[in-house]
């Protein structure tokens, strides 16, 4: 006897669906994770990355200082920076000069270190035992079923990924917006009531903060932001209980490691989102928030391949930004002739700003 398919509750939420895309291009290789269709996780990978700052890689490394103020001690694995390795009470006294098992658990970034977890007390002498997961396994880790996409679609993907890391003002579903800046200290999340239309303002304000939650935590691992989160909420008399489990919900999939706070008499909600990876702005933008130079050169390395695929004949040239024609002639121009055969000239522009770009055939 066979019955009926049981029904959805009505205005019940359609399960979340996450799909994966993988560009592989001329000096880079690129993965997202979108979630319903919007950017969630941008993977990076450069061949002049360091191959020991990574989230994952273990090793044998060497005790180089021990300081005690901090409660941590500085270690490093042969040819590697050096990286933070908090101390535990549970952990065996370290000594200056021995050897300790570790495992990245943050890649450095900015003018901060790397962190390690402690596995084990070293054995032999130091080295690598395991490298960082590729792009593709991070993918396969972030989607569990079927293959990433590649080719023109994941180009796409993959430049609307980074359209997004670059915005700061993001639009909540049913009105309203909330607006992601990081600090040397914390992340702020300023959410914005905006044109939300409701008869009932508390019922608005709660769903524009049910939904800040969730466009947030998107948000927040796209851009690979974490540490202490604030999120400023609209409205008055917050339903705690339900905020709280939310927020659970939004960030469950950055588990271990997320701690929520309780809401302020300010209206806040204070949350510990631990940092995986350097933020994905590091690699598009400069320190002074100028467009990276280096990502502009593989900006520029796309859109020849684009051009050439369209005219396979043609004759291309390119016009650029000087630091971006330096950049991609250290990095990029054999590639690209291994792809396209030697058809393009760059031309440097040293009055044009560095996003500028432009490709055509003749």
């Amino acid at each position: 006897m066979t019955g009926k398919p049981h029904a959805k509750p009505a205005g019940a939420k359609p399960p979340s669906e996450r799909r994966a895309y993988l560009y592989k291009g001329v000096g880079e290789t690129v993965g997202v994770v979108t979630l319903d269709g919007r950017p969630e996780r941008l993977f990076v990978a450069w061949p002049s990355d360091d191959p020991l700052d990574a989230e994952g890689v273990r090793g044998v490394a060497r005790i180089k200082t021990i300081e005690k103020t901090f409660n941590a001690a500085f270690v490093a694995l042969p040819g590697g920076q050096d990286v933070i390795l908090p101390l535990r009470p549970d952990m065996p006294k370290l000594v200056e000069g021995g050897l300790v098992e570790i495992e990245i658990k943050t890649a450095s970034r900015a003018d901060k270190a790397a962190v390690a977890r402690f596995v084990a007390e070293g054995q032999g002498e130091p080295r690598v035992l395991e490298a960082a997961p590729t792009v593709e396994e991070r993918l396969r880790q972030a989607v569990k079923a079927g293959s990433p996409t590649t080719g023109d679609k994941a180009l796409l993907a993959v430049e609307e990924a980074e359209a997004d890391a670059l915005t700061t003002v993001f639009a909540l579903p049913g009105g309203g917006d909330i607006a992601v800046e990081p600090t040397r200290a914390l992340t702020a999340v300023d959410v914005d009531l905006g044109g939300r239309e409701s008869g009932d303002s508390k019922r608005a304000a709660r769903q524009a903060n049910m939904a800040a939650l969730s466009v947030g935590a998107r948000v927040l691992r796209l851009k690979g932001l974490g540490g202490i989160v604030v999120f400023d909420l609209v409205g008055r008399g917050h339903d705690g209980q339900a905020l709280t489990t939310a927020a659970r919900n939004a960030f469950a999939s950055d588990n271990p490691g997320v701690g929520i706070g309780a809401i302020s008499k300010f209206g806040t909600l204070e949350m510990i989102v631990p940092r995986r990876a350097p933020p994905i702005l590091d690699r598009l933008l400069t320190r002074n928030g100028a467009a990276n130079p280096r990502y502009v050169a593989r900006r520029l390395a796309r859109a020849l391949e684009r051009e050439g695929r369209a005219d396979p004949g043609g004759r291309l040239t390119a016009r650029c930004a000087a630091a971006v024609a330096e950049a991609f002639a250290a990095e990029l121009d054999a590639g690209v002739a291994e792809r396209l055969g030697r058809r393009f000239v760059i031309e440097s522009r040293s009055d044009w700003p560095v996003d500028r770009l432009e490709v055509s055939a003749t």
